[in-house]
Order: structure tokens, then C-alpha cells, then sequence
């Protein structure tokens, strides 16, 4: 049986035993003491490994560049640049894209299914074999299996797969591309950043040959609005590169690659110059003293002028202004809250001004101080005033809240309803339309039946 090892206070004291003998000064003594109970204290805890653990954890995190430090941000800078034209090489150019559509094509197994080829597991791995290193993380089962679905010999579509690998290197593209104009190289773009993008991609857009230079500054505050607006909804001043990529707004804005992009969907397509043209028009519009700047007054013939002073109030008193006037980049945002009324980040810019007192809800009071100025209208308009007490149960019945005397961001985002509840809360004619929506649904109906007559 081995001896037992002495405890550490024992070891302690027969030192300290033996220093009272020593001619050594209070402080040396102290010092020893102090280093002596570390070190026997550390061993008794099994500490002594854990102290040297932090060695096996790997850096992970870098200090940036100070403003001053001019040499070490222009080396982050190349190397980021390097390893962005690094990643850039590694994507398919369009001689290999047609090289793997040749591929595929050549390997297509029969029968085919409706009007397109086909193409079997065995040939699919046997086309990833001689298709190059570039493209082998493209052929994996995992992938193979995202794209199976109803073929009864377990085939996939070629030209589905094809539209895959090509989804997947424009992405790349997309996303070395926007890295270029991160400044501070974080993974995120700012409102500057965005604009340089942006201003940079016009002359590669057929549908905007028709703007004129000077028009290129406003264009790219309307295009910019958009992203920020929905993507930003905390207003930190920055978007995520991840975030643009996943959604649909860069899809939209290179959609004016097509020299053939019909007149609706230009229409429909914020980032068309047709479109851009008209909010601006509109702004310019509403400018009668052209300063610039709108007022309230000015921002009140706004659509259908319908929108109530109480609503109007609370805009100028939440939303950016300067001198109590609104400028474009205000504006835009206005716009794209009343323009996409469905949308949560709609929703949330609209919920912040109905919610008068910062609370995070809305109460009783809250709605009928605002419907209280739809009433007025009706009356100035010579219609008989609803009933506050039946439209606030209506709202609450369509809302569902959690809690049933309070409405929050989130009761409205999740019923559905946002959309109808503002409308009825800030705009005579957004109020008029759902009171009277069984009436409209029944025209629209006698409207397609007549029409259904006619053509007979």
C-alpha cells in the first residue's frame, strides 16, 4: 500500500517551522508564504493542467486596426482582397458551366420524363468523377437526395440540378462581390457601402440606360431605402451580407438585366426606373414650396389624402425631420410602410407611432384616441360615426391578443390582421374599405359574372 502523501497545510507549517530560524526580512517571508500557498493550493484544487489549458484554445479574436494605424489597415485590407480573388477562382467559370452541361446532357439516362432528361445515381457520381475538383462538392448524395422526388426509377431532373450548381456559384458570386465593398471587412454592409454597390451595378443594368446622371443619387437612396427598411428594423446603420443574400431584393434588382422585362413587372419592381420615377414624382408633388422638404401639410395630400392629422402628428413627432419638415430619405420610409402594410417591419414602424407612450402595447385608450380622428373625418365627410365600442371589440376579436386588454407588436404580426388593424386606425379610406368590404366583394363578383356574360 503506497504512503499517504502529507497534506498540504502539514508542508506549509514545516516550512514555516523552519523559517522562523531564517534572518529573512517580514516582506521576503510574506512572499514565500503567498508563492508556497499558490502553488500547494493550486495542486490540491487539480488545477495545475487547467492553468495551462488556455494554450490549447485557438485565437479567435482579432483586433481591428485604429484610425491611425494607416500600414496595418492596408494589409487587412490585400489580404482580404487576396483571399477574395482566391475564393473567386474557385468558383465555375461559363466554359466549365457549358462543360458540365455537356456532361450532363451526354449521360442523361431514358426514358425522359415529360419533356426533360433524366439522369440515374450511377451516372450522376460517374459525370462528378470527370467533371473536375471544382465541382465535386456538387455531386454528393446529399444533394442528389434534395432533388429526388416523384421519378419511379429514382432519377433527378438534369436541368433542375443544372439550375442548382448555377444558383449556388451565382450566390458565390454575389457574396465575393458585396465582400468587396465591406469596408470593415465584419460581414456586413453599411448605408455608404450599399450605396457604392449599387451606384457601381447601374451601368450594368439594361433597364436603367434611360436614367440620367443626375437622377443616379436619388435612385440609389430609393434603392437603398428598401434594403435598410427591411433588414435593418433595429436601425443599427448596417445590414448582415447574409441577410441581403437571403432575401429576395437583390433578386428583384438584377431582374433589370432582362432588356425584355415586361411593363407590369417593372411596375411591380421597387428597383425599376418606372418605379423609382414615380415615388419621386409623387414627392416632388407633394413639395409646393419646393424647398425640398415636406411639411405636414404638404405630407397630408399623401395618396388618397385620407390619412388623419392625429396619425400625421405622431409621424413628425417619432420620425426624422429637420426644422419639423421631412426630407426624401424619411419619406422613403413612410412610403414603404404604407406601400407593404402586410409586412412585419411595416407593421413595427406603424405599431411605434400608434404606440403614443413607448409602452409596448396598445390599450383601449390608445385606439380611441386614434379613431376618435376617423370619426371626425366622417362626420366633416357627412357619414353617420361608427361606434368606437364596436370597432375596438372587432379588433380585439381579429387580433386574438395574448393579453385580451392589450395588443403588442407581436399579437399583431401574428394574426395576420396588422394590415386591416392600422388601416383603420389612420386612414378614412383604409376604414371605409373594411367596413364596406362585403358590399365590394359582391360588386367585384357581379363585375366578373357580367364579364363572364359578355364574352359567352
Amino acid at each position: 500500500m503506497d504512503k499517504q502523501q502529507p497534506h498540504w497545510s502539514d508542508i506549509l507549517k514545516r516550512r514555516l517551522a523552519k523559517s522562523q530560524k531564517d534572518e529573512r526580512s517580514d516582506e521576503e517571508m510574506k512572499a514565500e508564504e503567498t508563492e508556497l500557498f499558490t502553488k500547494y493550493y493550486t495542486e490540491w484544487k487539480g488545477g495545475g493542467d487547467r492553468d495551462k489549458s488556455y494554450k490549447n484554445i485557438p485565437r479567435f479574436y482579432y483586433r481591428l486596426p485604429a484610425e491611425d494605424e494607416v500600414l496595418l489597415q492596408k494589409l487587412r485590407e490585400e489580404s482580404r482582397a487576396v483571399f477574395l480573388q482566391r475564393k473567386s477562382r474557385e468558383l465555375l467559370d461559363n466554359e466549365e458551366l457549358q462543360n458540365l452541361w455537356f456532361l450532363l446532357d451526354k449521360h442523361q439516362v431514358p426514358p425522359v420524363s415529360g419533356e426533360e432528361a433524366m439522369i440515374s445515381y450511377e451516372a450522376y457520381l460517374q459525370v462528378g468523377e470527370k467533371a473536375g475538383p471544382k465541382c465535386k462538392k456538387f455531386f454528393t448524395a446529399r444533394v442528389y437526395a434534395k432533388l429526388l422526388h416523384s421519378d419511379p426509377y429514382g432519377r433527378i431532373s438534369i436541368m433542375q440540378f443544372f439550375n442548382y450548381v448555377m444558383r449556388k456559384v451565382w450566390l458565390h458570386q454575389t457574396r465575393i462581390g458585396l465582400s468587396l465593398y465591406d469596408v470593415a471587412g465584419q460581414g456586413h454592409l453599411r448605408e455608404s457601402d450599399l450605396e457604392n454597390y449599387i451606384l457601381e451595378l447601374i451601368p450594368t443594368l439594361p433597364q436603367l440606360d434611360g436614367l440620367e446622371k443626375s437622377f443616379y443619387s436619388f435612385y440609389v437612396c430609393t434603392a437603398v431605402r428598401k434594403f435598410f427598411f427591411f433588414l435593418d428594423p433595429l436601425r443599427t446603420g448596417k445590414i448582415k451580407i447574409q441577410d441581403i443574400l437571403a432575401c429576395s431584393f437583390l433578386d428583384d434588382l438584377l431582374e433589370l438585366r432582362d432588356e425584355e422585362l415586361s411593363k407590369e413587372s417593372q411596375e411591380s419592381n421597387w428597383f425599376s426606373a418606372p418605379s423609382a420615377l414615380r415615388v419621386y414624382g409623387q414627392y416632388l408633388n407633394l413639395d409646393k414650396d419646393h424647398n425640398g422638404m415636406l411639411s405636414k401639410e404638404e405630407l397630408s395630400r399623401y395618396g388618397t389624402a385620407t390619412l388623419t392629422s392625429v396619425f400625421l402628428d405622431r409621424v413628425f413627432q417619432e420620425c426624422l425631420t429637420y426644422d419639423g419638415e421631412m426630407d426624401y430619405k424619411t419619406y422613403l420610409d413612410f412610403v414603404l410602410a404604407l406601400e407593404n402594410r402586410k409586412e412585419p417591419a411595416a407593421i413595427q414602424y406603424i405599431f411605434k407611432l400608434l404606440d403614443m407612450e413607448n409602452r409596448g402595447y396598445l390599450n383601449v385608450f390608445s385606439l380611441n384616441y386614434f379613431f376618435r380622428a376617423i370619426q371626425e373625418q366622417m362626420k366633416l365627410h357627412g357619414q353617420e360615426p361608427v361606434s368606437f365600442q364596436d370597432v375596438k371589440d372587432e379588433i380585439f376579436d381579429m387580433v386574438k391578443p395574448k393579453d385580451p386588454f392589450r395588443i403588442t407588436l407581436q399579437d399583431l404580426v401574428n394574426s395576420c390582421q396588422g394590415d386591416t388593424v392600422t388601416s383603420i386606425l389612420i386612414d378614412l379610406n383604409g376604414f371605409w374599405t373594411y367596413e364596406n368590404r362585403e358590399v365590394l366583394v359582391a360588386n367585384d363578383n357581379d363585375s366578373s359574372n357580367t364579364a363572364d356574360l359578355d364574352d359567352t
